[in-house]
């Protein structure tokens, strides 16, 4: 009964993956065997390339870090099973990545849409020579992907906050590499990738405003009302268990995103300096602002509030990082703050278990992001060749900015829900009432995260 849509996926795969004409090969092996040479003219830095993979190491600890805070923010009994979704994504997507992901995403491009997979299996990716479209001139061309990796790997776990505590672990596997590839890849190509249409176009995201949080978070709220609501949501208790877990994931995800934002600049120098300045004052003015709205709000100054709205402007920073002063940071942050606060305020009324406020944090942090972006660019930062926004009187930049904005929100709410529907239709998207009463971490893994 199921084969069939196992082979729906298969067809699908192949029609996005298939075989190419043997003349657009021929073509784009020529244009790579240039590019190349021209790369080699360049020589690798090793402070660059040193900094570079230490980023990447960086952006690798955000993946557990923020199963801690998706974890502290649970019921006990969902503990173990919140924390092991990072976990296990580490494993999925750094094989993905490396077997067909990479090449997708930043291979020679076909129809300024997708790379083919002419770098699968790291294929021509070599560890001594620069990649052959200049995206890191001064590093290993797998220096590049391993950094890149980190970003594929966080993004699908940052969707898990929304299906916390009801979704069956076979049905996160399946859509978690569904979405990696039919998702994740086809945007980061759009936005980062030679040729991409997006980047054509000229709208600036230096470090995933679209690609990793809007992304995610669009696609996290399209999976909260398919889902439904958690059993007895509005009845139950159904408070953070562990508001420790939640300040500690926090400031690691803080830790780690300088190299996730100081780390895009691909080497060692003014751009990576300004970029982790920005961060941390974003970051910082968000988590007061979003700290003094809530306890306006609720009477009490709330260290989880603190700890999110952290993330929330770490989030915000992270498509302008590369783009814009401390003054731009500063409004940036207070934008998060603010904005994502009352944005978890509204799930009630769209009547969506967003359960760890994905869409707010991540879908609407980013947004603000991506428009601040197209406000607050400065050629202050980025010189006369780079981008500028509104404050520099590129009016035209925001065009650019809503274009990026509209076609990520269509594009990761239509396919997420299509994408979802076909695993649903495979495993079944949610537990059983009784595994979920039991809570996942017995009924999906078998262990607890506590003895006692």
């Amino acid at each position: 009964m199921k084969r069939p849509y196992l082979l729906l996926i298969a067809i699908g795969f192949g029609f996005l993956m298939g075989a190419l004409p043997k003349a657009v090969h021929a073509a784009t092996d020529a244009v790579s065997h240039v590019a190349s040479r021209a790369a080699a003219a360049t020589p690798i830095s090793s402070g660059d390339t040193s900094w570079v993979l230490v980023s990447a190491a960086l952006v690798m600890l955000m993946t557990p870090a923020l199963g801690f805070f998706y974890g502290g923010l649970v019921r006990p009994k969902n503990a173990l099973s919140t924390i092991m979704h990072s976990f296990f994504i580490l494993c999925l997507i750094s094989v993905q990545w490396v077997m067909w992901g990479y090449s997708l995403a930043f291979g020679p491009d076909h129809g300024h849409l997708i790379g083919g997979l002419d770098w699968a299996l790291l294929k021509n990716v070599s560890f001594t020579a620069a990649d052959p479209f200049g995206y890191a001139p001064t590093v290993p061309h797998q220096a590049f992907m391993a950094f890149q990796m980190m970003f594929a790997v966080i993004t699908p776990a940052l969707i898990t906050g929304a299906f916390a505590e009801r979704k069956r672990f076979k049905a996160y596997v399946i859509f978690s590499l569904l979405w990696a590839t039919f998702i994740y890849d086809p945007l980061a190509h759009w936005v980062w990738g030679n040729n991409g249409w997006l980047k054509n176009l000229g709208a600036l995201d230096f470090a995933g405003g679209s690609v990793v949080h809007m992304s995610s978070g669009i696609s996290a709220i399209v999976a909260a009302k398919m889902l439904g609501p958690r059993i007895g949501l509005g009845q139950d208790k159904m408070e953070p268990h562990d508001a420790t877990y939640v300040v500690l994931g926090a400031s690691l995800l803080w830790f780690g995103w300088f190299g996730f934002n100081a780390g895009s600049a691909l080497s060692a120098g003014g751009l990576a300096t300004s970029a982790f300045v920005v961060t941390n004052t974003a970051t910082a003015m968000a988590g007061l602002t979003y700290l003094t709205v809530s306890w306006w709000h609720k009477g009490q100054p709330s260290a989880i509030g603190a700890a999110v709205g952290a993330v929330c402007g770490l989030v915000a920073i992270t498509p302008a990082s590369g783009y814009v002063d401390v003054s731009g940071a500063i409004l940036i942050g207070v934008g998060a703050g603010v904005i994502c606060y009352f944005s978890a305020q509204l799930k009630n009324l769209i009547k969506a278990d967003d359960a760890l406020d994905v869409f707010a944090c991540h879908g609407m942090g980013g947004t603000w992001g991506a428009l601040a972006t197209g406000i607050f660019a400065t050629t202050a930062i980025t010189g006369t060749g780079g981008g500028s926004g509104v404050i520099d009187g590129h009016y035209k930049q925001m065009l650019f900015q809503l274009a990026d904005i509209g076609a990520t929100w269509a594009y990761c709410g239509i396919g997420t829900f299509i994408l979802l529907k076909i695993t649903n239709a495979i495993v079944g998207l949610r537990v059983d009432e009784s595994e979920e009463v039991l809570g996942l971490d017995a009924s999906q893994h078998g262990e607890a995260a506590y003895g006692l």
